[in-house]
């Protein structure tokens, strides 16, 4: 802005943006840069989003209005990670193939 001012973020949003961890080598939570260098979101990721909205839940942080639509989604995540566990089980050839059952949430 001309007049030296900083523009004002909405309200209940953080005008900073996020400061970037510094990643290690080896770390699973380092994301992995696709052909097009954009960073990829892993099934590891997606595990770990689960067990967030878990303890979230648990320590009360959404409110009533919001869980019908966060439990639908991390019903749906659940049951992608299940898949991906299934299909990864099936293609060992050497484990049992026993369907791995999707957790109900608890």
């Amino acid at each position: 802005m001309s007049d030296g001012k900083q523009a004002m973020a909405p309200k209940g949003v953080d005008a900073t943006p996020p400061q970037a961890m510094p990643a290690t080598p080896g770390d699973a939570s380092t994301p992995t840069p696709s052909a097009e260098g954009n960073p990829e979101l892993t099934v590891q990721d997606l595990g770990v989003l689960k067990t967030i909205i878990e303890v979230a839940q648990s320590r009360g942080a959404f409110k009533p209005n919001e869980l019908e639509a966060i439990g639908k989604t991390y019903t749906k995540l659940d049951t992608f990670l299940a898949s991906i566990q299934n299909q990864q089980v099936a293609a060992q050839g050497d484990a049992p193939v026993d369907p791995v059952p999707a957790t109900s949430g608890e």
